[in-house]
């Protein structure tokens, strides 16, 4: 092996920030994840997609632990998914994640949202995580709204400053679990904007989606979920004009020609 292919392996070695390894999850007699193997370089975006059922969202939730796995591997960034406590929260800080649902905190403002993890977990002194919290919410589009509370806000709105608030934390890597699913229709355009510009700032980003759109403009690289297994991995191009597999052209002879 010549010097050349040595340095070249080692730089892909250090390219590689989400690797899961065989992993499978039941929940009760239901095989929801099949011997997953996945690994999602820095700077990556896959999106998966595939039919409702098929472990999409589990598989995303697993990657930081929201689901534990039967067995297998998950690392992040070369090291394995702690188990509970402090080693837990840190980890959660540097996976930052984006549910259907908003999960912000109802009784504290947009802007409280956005600072709190900062100065909890992060423990940045409170009028730099307001600083980078502003920044953050400008970036999103909802600068705004900084002092109103989330009721106020529109859900597209919301899922913004969902989106700013974990990006507040500097995470290595940020899911989707279907970001836009529970929006109106006319808003998901301006959630989907935010995320194709993360994208082209080098987020590396896990999107579970319906939205075939922006797996198209969007993604590195698209993979497919059929029962609770992979069944392919493509580029967008690839995968939508020319799917290898059965179960990938009946998914998108459905979605795509309706």
């Amino acid at each position: 092996m010549t010097e050349v292919s040595v340095a070249k392996e080692d730089k892909a070695a250090t390219g590689e920030l989400v690797v899961l390894k065989s992993v499978n999850k039941h929940f009760g007699a239901l095989h929801v994840l099949q011997d997953i193997d996945l690994t999602i370089q820095r700077g990556e975006v896959v999106v998966v997609i595939g039919p409702s059922g098929s472990g999409k969202s589990t598989l995303c939730r697993t990657i930081n632990r929201l689901e534990t796995i039967d067995d297998g591997s998950i690392t992040i960034d070369g090291k394995p998914l702690p188990a509970e406590g402090k080693e837990l929260a840190r980890l959660r800080a540097d996976v930052g994640m984006v549910f259907q649902s908003f999960n912000l905190f109802a009784h504290k403002t947009v802007l409280e949202n956005v600072t709190l993890g900062q100065v909890k977990v992060r423990k940045v002194e409170a009028k730099k995580a307001e600083e980078k919290a502003r920044a953050l919410l400008d970036r999103v589009g909802v600068g705004a709204q900084a002092d109103k509370y989330p009721a106020q806000l529109s859900g597209g709105q919301q899922q913004r400053v969902a989106i700013a608030r974990a990006l507040a934390m500097d995470p290595k890597v940020m899911l989707f679990d279907e970001p836009t699913s529970a929006l109106d229709p006319e808003m998901i355009n301006e959630v989907l904007e935010v995320m194709k510009q993360l994208a082209e700032d080098g987020m590396t980003m896990i999107v579970v989606t319906h939205e075939m759109g922006f797996a198209r403009s969007a993604a590195n690289r698209v993979v497919f979920m059929a029962d609770g297994r992979i069944v392919e991995e493509a580029t967008p191009d690839q995968f939508f004009s020319n799917p290898r597999s059965d179960r990938a052209k009946d998914f998108l002879s459905k979605i795509l020609h309706h």
